[in-house]
C-alpha cells in the first residue's frame, strides 16, 4: 500500500454543516446563512460560526451539496513540471486508473518549488470536494506545503513507498547492465536533488555499484531537461580526453540522456564507441534516438492503479517489476 503524508491522515468523514452547527451551538440553517453572507445574523453568532469553521477545517463543497452526498467520486491531482515526459505520463496514467474505478480526476498544476503555489493548488482541489489527492512529480517541499494546507483527505504520492523501491530497482538494472558489459568507470547524471524520483534512482545507482565493490566515477545534477544533459557533455568529454574518465553514464531520465548524447557528439565523443549512455523512463521516442537509447521501463499504469487504489482505500495487484530495454546506446568499453 502507498503512504499517506503524515500531516494529512484520512478522516472517517468530511466535516459538514451539521458538525459546524454543533460546535457553534447554532442550527444548520444559521450556519448556512453565515456561509452565504446573510446580513441578518448577529455579529457574535457570525463570529462563533466562523471560529467553528476554522477549527474544524470545514470547506464549502458546492458539488457534493448539489447532489446531496458526502462524496463527489472525484480525485484531485497536484502536478508540476507537466511539460516533461515523466510527469505528463504519470498524470495520464492516474486519470486512466481513476476512470477504471469509476472516479473522475481534477488536476491542479503547481510550481513544486513554490510552497504557496502548492497550497493554492490543494485548496482549489478541496473546494471541488475531491475525495483524495494524488501528488505527481512531488518532492520534499511539496509534502511540506500539502501539510500546511491541512487537506483532511487521503494524500498519496506517485512513486512513493513501494513505488520508490521500483525506481531504485530500475536504476540498479541499468547499472548492472553496464557492469555486465564490462564497464567499471560508471558516472551518473542525477535529477534534481529534492525530487522523490531523482533520489530513488540515485540510490539505485549507488547500491548496484556498491554491490560490485565500486563507487560512482563522477556525478552531475540536471533539471530533467535535454538541455541539462547537453550542458554536462563538455565535462564528460574533458574527463574522457584526460584518460581515466567514465566509460558509461547513467542518466536519471531519457530527456537528459538525449541531451547528453547530442552534446557528446558535438564534442567529438562517440556514443557508444567511447561512452555508453543509459536513460530511464523508456519514453515513446527513446527507440528513435540516434543511437536508439538503452533505458529502463517502469510499469507506470500499474503504479497509477496502486496509488488510486490506495487513495480510495481499496486494493489492487502490485505493479510489475521494472524492465531494462537494451538498445544501441550501450556497448562494451573500448578502453
Amino acid at each position: 500500500m502507498g503512504e499517506e503524508t503524515p500531516a494529512s491522515p484520512a478522516r472517517a468523514g468530511r466535516v459538514g454543516v451539521r458538525d459546524v452547527a454543533r460546535a457553534a451551538g447554532v442550527s444548520p440553517q444559521t450556519v448556512s446563512r453565515v456561509l452565504n453572507g446573510h446580513a441578518s445574523i448577529r455579529d457574535d453568532t457570525r463570529a462563533r460560526v466562523r471560529e467553528a469553521v476554522s477549527a474544524l477545517g470545514y470547506r464549502m463543497n458546492n458539488t457534493a451539496r448539489a447532489f446531496g452526498t458526502a462524496t463527489t467520486r472525484t480525485l484531485g491531482v497536484v502536478a508540476s513540471a507537466a511539460a516533461l515526459y515523466g510527469p505528463s505520463a504519470g498524470i495520464a496514467a492516474v486519470e486512466t486508473a481513476a476512470r477504471a474505478r469509476g472516479r473522475w480526476v481534477a488536476t491542479a498544476y503547481a510550481d513544486a518549488a513554490d510552497a504557496a503555489s502548492v497550497v493554492a493548488a490543494v485548496q482549489h482541489l478541496l473546494s471541488q470536494g475531491v475525495d483524495g489527492i494524488v501528488l505527481v512529480a512531488a518532492h520534499a517541499l511539496t509534502r511540506e506545503a500539502v501539510a500546511q494546507a491541512r487537506p483532511g483527505v487521503p494524500v498519496v504520492a506517485l512513486h512513493d513507498g513501494s513505488g520508490a523501491e521500483r525506481q531504485q530497482e530500475g536504476a540498479a538494472l541499468a547499472v548492472q547492465h553496464l557492469l555486465d558489459l564490462g564497464h567499471r568507470r560508471i558516472a551518473e547524471l542525477r535529477g534534481p536533488e529534492d525530487w522523490t524520483e531523482a533520489a530513488a534512482r540515485s540510490r539505485g545507482v549507488a547500491s548496484a555499484l556498491a554491490a560490485a565493490g565500486l563507487t560512482v566515477s563522477a556525478s552531475w545534477t540536471g533539471d530533467w531537461s535535454a538541455a541539462a544533459g547537453f550542458a554536462v557533455a563538455p565535462a564528460v568529454a574533458a574527463a574522457v580526453a584526460r584518460g581515466g574518465g567514465p566509460t558509461a553514464v547513467v542518466a536519471a531520465n531519457d530527456q537528459m540522456a538525449l541531451g547528453l548524447v547530442a552534446g557528446l557528439r558535438a564534442q567529438g565523443v562517440e556514443v557508444p564507441g567511447e561512452v555508453s549512455v543509459a536513460g530511464f523512463d523508456d519514453n515513446p521516442d527513446a527507440a528513435f534516438y540516434r543511437p536508439a537509447l538503452t533505458t529502463v521501463r517502469l510499469d507506470l499504469a500499474g503504479e497509477a492503479r496502486r496509488v488510486v487504489a490506495d487513495v480510495i482505500g481499496e486494493s489492487t495487484e502490485p505493479p510489475s517489476a521494472p524492465l531494462l530495454v537494451e538498445r544501441a546506446s550501450t556497448a562494451p568499453p573500448n578502453h
